[in-house]
């Protein structure tokens, strides 16, 4: 039957009308021409489709959007263009082959697809919000919900096509365009939201400029003394980029692992890069860590004591690509020197922290190993030298190394070693997954430290039993 002698007669009740039109949308997002056997397009359906399918989206873009983000009217113009590109098509459709009942198929078919496609993108950003999903998912998601898109309006096309006889090279070549277009035309407009950040210049008020040195004096003060007899761990933990939560987010993580499940409470500082904790934590430069690295040097016992130091950042590369070998440093609207494996060797050896436990989690990070070896230092890096790591995107809440590392691998292992080895294979898989190129994470341990690490661990691993939350900063 061709679009012309096409007749859509109306079930008796609106409820049947509305199950019919999602049941011609699942024919259609199959490519079955049955969908014109179904789809039921009455003007009132076609209000209601539009009613939900506007509700969907705004509570998709309300569940995906940052904190403080604000109703963004030119997002709400952006996805109203396509239901009038609907309407469109269904009015010269009508007017081409002389039939009514066209006006509001394309429009029907489309927005009752879009309407049930974002709820189970809603669904699954809901129950990722919620840390249910696995952790491989959280790389595919965004990349999904892209594809469910085009998927929703090509098929749509792909069904007229057939509908309309066209030549399989036509479909084809029609198919690829409109995927090609709607491809572009969501990279164009995905930087306008419904519910949206604006992008303001970082400033700092007068008051957090004055209060960073006190933040940093009240936090060092605080730090408890040794319990001589005993080895105590002390944590530092230094989140370098703060143009990203993701670093911010591994720090805090890492440092409520070693306070709730390893004890050390009063024990352990953050020194954190982020526009959000100018007024409650201490930035991350080099003079925090210095002066941070010298008060633990005369708190700790250097004979019995261990620090735990952790950096998350990104590894410095130059405008060229060049590697650099150090960690960035950023909290704009500030300049801050970044942190090089010369000056962190020197900072810890001017400090007299003697048994040191060193992390650092960012791109490139293998370049600290050399400069920061010592008979009583063991590292561990995410990457190796010349190898990128993985996961410090915008919407990740751990890299792929500090949720290996920090947030599965110590929270069941009862060695350092167990725990890496626990890491580098569940990165190595992951990142097989992905198609990525290893990053091939890296453990050294000092002499002296390779005797002495199992018994400084048997004052780590204390509370074994003690289970640590994974709730999503």
């Amino acid at each position: 039957m061709s679009l012309s002698s096409l007749k859509i007669q109306s079930l008796p009740r609106f409820s049947l009308n509305f199950a019919a039109n999602i049941m011609a949308s699942l024919l259609m997002l199959i490519g079955s021409i049955r969908a014109f056997e179904w789809v039921k397009p009455s003007f009132s359906q076609f209000l209601l489709f539009c009613g939900l399918a506007l509700s969907s989206n705004i509570l998709f873009s309300w569940l995906v959007a940052d904190t403080g983000s604000h109703f963004n009217k030119q997002g709400l113009i952006g996805y109203l263009i396509w239901p009038m590109v609907m309407l469109i098509a269904g009015i010269v459709l009508s007017k081409r082959y002389q039939n009514d009942t066209l006006l509001f198929v394309p429009a029907i078919l489309w927005l009752t697809a879009d309407t049930m496609l974002i709820l189970l993108q809603s669904s699954i950003q809901f129950m990722e919000l919620q840390g249910w999903l696995p952790i491989w998912t959280y790389d595919i998601i965004a990349i999904s919900f892209m594809l469910l898109f085009v998927w929703q309006t090509a098929s749509l096309f792909w069904v007229f096509a057939k509908k309309l006889g066209w030549r399989w090279w036509e479909q084809v070549s029609m198919l690829i365009g409109a995927v090609a277009m709607l491809w572009v035309w969501q990279q164009n407009i995905k930087d306008q939201p419904i519910f949206k950040t604006d992008d303001t210049a970082p400033t700092i008020s007068e008051t957090a400029f004055y209060v960073q040195p006190l933040i940093l004096t009240e936090q060092l003060s605080a730090l408890q003394k040794n319990n001589e007899g005993v080895s105590d761990w002390y944590f530092v933990g230094v989140a370098g980029f703060g143009g990203q939560n993701v670093f911010m987010n591994e720090i805090n993580k890492a440092r409520q692992l070693f306070d709730v499940r390893f004890g050390t409470q009063g024990k352990s500082i953050t020194l954190i890069n982020n526009p959000n904790t100018w007024q409650s934590e201490p930035i991350a430069s080099r003079t925090s860590l210095d002066k941070t690295l010298k008060h633990l040097g005369q708190t700790m016992n250097p004979s019995e004591d261990v620090l735990f130091l952790t950096i998350s950042s990104h590894g410095a590369v130059s405008e060229s690509g060049k590697i650099l070998g150090d960690l960035v440093l950023d909290n704009a609207p500030l300049e801050l020197d970044d942190i090089d494996p010369d000056w962190l060797r020197q900072a810890l050896d001017d400090s007299g922290i003697r048994w040191r436990v060193i992390v650092i989690s960012a791109c490139y990070s293998g370049t600290f190993i050399e400069k920061l070896s010592s008979p009583t230092t063991t590292i561990i890096t995410a990457s190796r030298a010349d190898r990128a790591s993985f996961g410090c995107s915008d919407d990740a809440d751990l890299t792929y190394f500090g949720r290996a590392f920090f947030a599965e691998a110590l929270r069941d292992t009862t060695s350092l070693e167990d725990a890496f080895k626990y890491t580098t294979e569940r990165i190595a898989n992951r990142e097989a997954l992905m198609g990525f190129s290893p990053s091939e994470p890296q453990m050294v341990s000092g002499s002296l430290m390779k005797n002495a690490l199992p018994e400084f661990e048997k004052a780590l691993f204390i509370q074994d039993n003690v289970e640590l939350g994974d709730d999503k900063k």
